[in-house]
């Protein structure tokens, strides 16, 4: 409202300069020119302000639980990674508890297992994991987790089969190695004896191994050109609203359907109050977690010293009495 008042008032004084200094052909050019340049000043900020928008931090468990609630955004989501149409999709939370013993954690976490049908008719499992913080305890936790879904028969019109997996991984941290934000690891069928690749498939192989998908959401930019940047672009990890990293001013104006319904999704779940006291008990949650693996790790490091320390006072008192 204020930049439409200023607007407005540039707009008066251009109106005015016209009738003033009719003799100054020079002078009434050069304030047009003025007057113009603030126009389109003003009418950039005010299209940028029209396009901000307040969304939650979809890197949480709890609000990435809500996108996956929402068949449209689901679809969205895997199919654009995939680069697959989908034609049916059953997005399923699964509560999952890792128990590691040397750490002394017992860890809830909350996975999303998604069936889909593709447009070529073929049925797909897709296990989608989001870890913020890189923990040893968790890249177990990802293979043990993976392993039990490979022993696990699902149904597709009331019968029992087993399903090829794709696994998609949203990192909430580096990996040093990889500098963009999306990779994919296929597999390839490779003829050893003609050094060839294989074009056919065999439907044995594709259930014992798997392609996956990882997004490194730190690495994210604010790029907006294809359909995957523009979907990337909601897990950026800037332009946050507060210290806890809990929101975030989404800069970009959601030109795709899917897109507009999931920014939608999370400005609810950015701005409610029930909502994002469920964002920062999670929160808290892994930070006490990350606090007590961090505080086994700086005691094993100590106890590791200690030993380094007393082999080496060993060894030298045993050259002594050589």
């Amino acid at each position: 409202m204020k930049n439409k008042n200023i607007i407005h008032n540039i707009l008066r004084h251009f109106e005015q300069s016209k009738k003033t200094n009719k003799t100054d052909k020079f002078l009434i050019i050069k304030r047009q020119q003025v007057y113009c340049q603030k126009l389109v000043y003003l009418y950039i900020v005010q299209i940028k302000l029209e396009i901000h928008m307040i969304i939650a931090n979809p890197i949480y468990d709890v609000v990435f639980k809500k996108l996956m609630e929402n068949d449209k955004v689901a679809k969205f989501f895997i199919s654009t990674l995939l680069e697959q149409t989908i034609e049916t999709i059953e997005v399923k939370p699964q509560e999952f508890t890792y128990t590691n013993e040397l750490a002394g954690l017992a860890v809830f976490r909350l996975d999303f297992i998604a069936t889909i049908k593709t447009d070529t008719g073929e049925y797909k499992k897709v296990l989608i994991e989001i870890q913020k913080a890189k923990n040893p305890i968790d890249l177990m936790r990802f293979r043990n987790y993976l392993a039990e879904q490979y022993k696990k028969e699902d149904k597709i019109n009331n019968e029992n089969v087993v399903l090829p997996i794709t696994t998609i991984y949203i990192l909430g941290f580096k990996l040093p190695e990889i500098e963009t934000p999306c990779i994919k690891v296929e597999r390839n069928y490779k003829d050893l004896i003609n050094k060839t690749t294989l074009l056919k498939k065999s439907e044995f192989v594709e259930k014992l191994t798997n392609d996956s998908f990882i997004v490194q959401v730190e690495r994210i930019t604010d790029r907006y050109q294809t359909r995957l940047d523009k979907l990337l672009s909601v897990f950026e990890q800037r332009n946050f609203t507060d210290d806890k990293e809990i929101t975030k001013d989404f800069a970009h104006e959601p030109d795709i359907d899917e897109l507009k319904t999931m920014t939608d999704i999370l400005h609810y779940v950015g701005t409610d109050p029930k909502e994002r006291k469920q964002i920062e008990i999670e929160q808290e949650a892994w930070r006490t977690v990350n606090a007590m693996f961090e505080e086994k790790e700086r005691k094993y490091q100590k106890e590791l010293a200690e030993k380094d320390k007393i082999i080496e006072e060993l060894m030298r008192k045993l050259n002594e009495q050589k």
